[in-house]
């Protein structure tokens, strides 16, 4: 395990998930856990959130995403395993329910400054050069094609619609990508966000430039 903590509660945890998303081949690795526990402790520190909890809830954030298909439970499991006290663990799994994007058109309201801190955090990976690489991985994990120029961008108006959606990796780009940037919450994300949405604007254009034999 190459996860350290000076909090032992917090390594225990951390040491679960590693072992646990450790090769995952989706984008949702654990470096991507990593990253936005990283993340989260810096927009946690600027911003005045608390911790402790940020930590954990980065940690934990895609335990039982639907992405990953584990079964609700196992993410107060893994906390309790670990030693984290019940209310604690029961304010991580409110956050980490609540982190994934569900949709263009659902709304994703999040009530507290932690949640807000550590929904950043995801969204920020999931934007700029490791976004553009993660979207392209996760389509190519499960079988989507680069780009289909016959496609058209959905504002999915339910999570069902959203989860069952099938795009090319280019169009999830303006079906989620693209949308983030509007979407975060702090300051310290928002301006975090503004050179990473731009390389994104950038690489899609050169994108469909190269597919059109313009450049």
């Amino acid at each position: 395990m190459s996860f350290e903590h000076p909090n032992p509660t917090i390594q225990a945890f951390g040491r679960r998930v590693e072992a646990a998303f450790t090769g995952e081949g989706s984008g949702h690795d654990w470096w991507h856990v990593w990253r936005v526990w990283r993340l989260a402790r810096r927009i946690a520190e600027a911003e005045g959130a608390g911790l402790y909890l940020v930590e954990l809830a980065a940690l934990g954030h895609d335990v039982e995403d639907h992405k990953v298909g584990r079964p609700k439970g196992t993410l107060a499991a893994w906390l309790a395993e670990a030693g984290v006290d019940a209310a604690t663990a029961e304010a991580v799994v409110a956050i980490a329910r609540r982190v994934s994007f569900k949709g263009a058109g659902v709304p994703d309201a999040m009530p507290t400054l932690e949640g807000r801190v550590v929904q950043d955090a995801d969204r920020l990976d999931a934007i700029g050069a490791i976004g553009i690489a993660r979207a392209f991985a996760y389509g190519g994990a499960r079988e989507r094609l680069l780009y289909d120029p016959s496609e058209a961008p959905e504002r999915h108006a339910s999570f069902e619609d959203y989860k069952k959606t099938n795009s090319s990796s280019l169009m999830h780009f303006y079906e989620k990508l693209f949308l983030l940037k509007d979407r975060l919450h702090t300051p310290t994300a928002r301006a975090l966000a503004e050179e990473r949405h731009a390389f994104m604007e950038a690489f899609v254009q050169r994108f469909l430039d190269e597919w059109e034999g313009r450049a």
